[in-house]
């Protein structure tokens, strides 16, 4: 393939079928981050009956803070909507990265390119 074609090609990646599908699906999870409520990490655990913790790290140390059971359950909340957040941006990574490389000539490579996290 001459080079000037292959050019060709990756400038109109976004404009295909496949690199506008990639576009809705990017925006589509721009929207959903938009939609996340309140976000922490950590976990919450009953302490005893009728008592909770809240346990995450700082600075690379481990803090447990006692919190009641509606702060409990606005922390659960906050977690799920965390690790959603983290599914999230992770494919968009990997969305990003297809278009990255697709949109534009790179170098000859002897190798596939490796499947990333």
């Amino acid at each position: 393939m001459n080079k000037q074609k292959k050019i060709d090609e990756n400038q109109d990646f976004l404009q295909s079928a496949a690199g506008r599908k990639l576009e809705r699906r990017y925006l589509a999870l721009k929207e959903k981050i938009c939609a996340l409520g309140w976000l922490t990490h950590g976990s919450v655990t009953p302490n005893h009956p009728g008592h909770w913790k809240w346990t995450t790290k700082v600075d690379s140390k481990t803090v447990t803070l006692a919190v009641s059971q509606e702060q409990a359950r606005l922390f659960q909340e906050a977690i799920v909507n965390h690790r959603k957040l983290e599914s999230i941006i992770h494919e968009m990574r990997s969305i990003s990265r297809e278009v990255l490389l697709k949109s534009a000539p790179g170098t000859r490579r002897r190798k596939t390119i490796p499947r990333l996290p």
